[in-house]
């Protein structure tokens, strides 16, 4: 079964990772064969992992979860999900009205030299 997993390494940092299988990829890690970064500041400790069906989801969200920031993975790795999304690194706003659609739009436009 493919994994997504989260290291915590000497250095208290995070590292995370996806394979196919854990137990022989964690072995790696504290022997020195896996990534620089975890040879670099082992002893490591596994502190979170997700089982996925596919090898491509587990990869996919070892890529999401690599671009959040220390506290987002922190609240993962402790099971506050409920925390996850006002961790976010971008905040949207949605727009109000449609008419707040078309003057977004509008001044994209003017901006280009393009028209709407």
């Amino acid at each position: 079964m493919p994994f997504m997993y989260i290291l915590r390494c000497s250095d208290e940092s995070y590292y995370t990772g996806s394979t196919k299988d854990l137990q022989k990829r964690l072995w790696e890690h504290e022997n020195g064969l896996g990534a620089n970064h975890t040879k670099k500041y082992s002893p490591v400790k596994l502190v979170y992992y997700e089982e996925y069906d596919r090898v491509d989801d587990a990869f996919y969200r070892e890529k999401q979860v690599q671009g959040w920031n220390r506290k987002k993975k922190t609240a993962l790795v402790n099971g506050e999900n409920k925390d996850l999304p006002s961790l976010a690194k971008k905040i949207f706003k949605a727009p109000r009205s449609l008419s707040d659609c078309e003057a977004i739009v509008s001044k994209g436009t003017e901006k280009s030299g393009l028209r709407a």
